[in-house]
């Protein structure tokens, strides 16, 4: 498991991720799954979050996708 630094980050709920426009509770944990998505913490008996900063580094690392157009062949 990964240790935090000793600096405080918001907690982000499935509320917050929705507002965000990521993917759906269920994709979400289907990510989760198989490791191509932040894990969340426990909060408490019945509640999780995700830390700010890891659900920003993952939104960093998604490609862009780009509409222009297609390179040419020789």
């Amino acid at each position: 498991m990964q240790e935090r630094k000793a600096k405080l980050c918001r907690l982000l709920r499935n509320a917050d991720l929705d507002a965000m426009g990521l993917p759906n509770r269920v994709t979400r944990w289907r990510h989760v799954k198989a490791g191509t998505f932040p894990a969340p913490v426990q909060i408490g008996a019945n509640s999780i979050g995700w830390y700010e900063d890891e659900i920003e580094e993952w939104l960093a690392s998604r490609p862009r996708r780009t509409y222009g157009a297609p390179p040419e062949t020789a």
